[in-house]
């Protein structure tokens, strides 16, 4: 009979008892192991971890790294959650609706930005430890507050969730790109606008539109704006959407 494959969701390490700390274990934390597996992370990107480099940067073995954690997937799960510490979602009595979405939506994509080996891992595993579900808990609260109840509160916090990872996505593979090349975002334009030139009478609409904006070098202050514009256009359509439903407008802080 051939084994059984593991189950990314139930084999959760937050679904398992924490590991017991046995006789003769090694001083190292499970918090300094993650913390410095977040350092690797951020300066190399997932295929730069290893438990191995890992131990060597802690000044220890790899089979000390395994009193605290299982194996790299183990490690990557409590590394998400760790940088969803880094998450700030207001009290919803203290802002609207809209402040309140805006700073988390905000505050997401920048943390992935600050962090973009975790983008390809959101949604693999099941994000159940502590600060995911502190985050969790608190835009409930933010939605509630403003009127959302039942899927409809679940449909607004994901797409507002979405457009900041799928934006957060865009954002770093253009800049890894970039990057890649050696060249400025201005530069990249530079180069490609010839080409687009010389294309230009195949796709009209868009030569048009290209001449009636100019170049646009996609710097970040651009991906900056993008993101932002999309972020006003759903919170408009969610505010719409609550007015047509409730006859109100969502529910601002104390006193307005």
């Amino acid at each position: 009979m051939a084994p059984q494959k593991s189950d990314p969701y139930t084999d959760s390490v937050w679904l398992r008892p924490p590991a017991r700390t046995r006789g003769g274990a090694p001083t190292l934390t499970r918090e300094q192991i993650v913390r410095t597996a977040i350092e690797l992370l951020d300066a190399e990107g997932a295929e730069g971890l290893s438990m191995r480099r890992l131990g060597t940067r802690l000044g220890s073995g790899a089979t000390s790294l395994y009193w605290h954690v299982t194996n790299k997937t183990e490690l990557l799960e409590l590394a998400v959650d760790e940088i969803m510490g880094e998450l700030y979602v207001p009290e919803p009595g203290d802002v609207s609706f809209r402040i309140g979405a805006s700073v988390y939506a905000t505050g997401l994509r920048a943390m992935l930005l600050r962090h973009p080996w975790a983008i390809p891992l959101l949604g693999t595993r099941p994000n159940l430890g502590p600060n995911a579900l502190r985050v969790g808990d608190r835009i409930v609260a933010l939605l509630v507050a403003s009127g959302f109840e039942g899927l409809a509160l679940s449909h607004a916090s994901s797409v507002i969730t979405n457009h900041s990872i799928g934006a957060a996505l865009a954002t770093a593979a253009v800049s890894a790109g970039t990057a890649a090349s050696g060249l400025t975002p201005a530069e990249v334009t530079e180069r490609v606008t010839p080409y687009l030139d010389r294309v230009g009478d195949d796709y009209p609409h868009h030569r048009a539109w290209r001449e009636s904006v100019g170049a646009v070098p996609m710097d970040a202050s651009a991906w900056d704006e993008n993101f932002a514009f999309g972020l006003d256009r759903i919170l408009d359509g969610l505010e719409a959407w609550l007015a047509g439903v409730s006859g109100r407008a969502p529910a601002g802080p104390a006193g307005e």
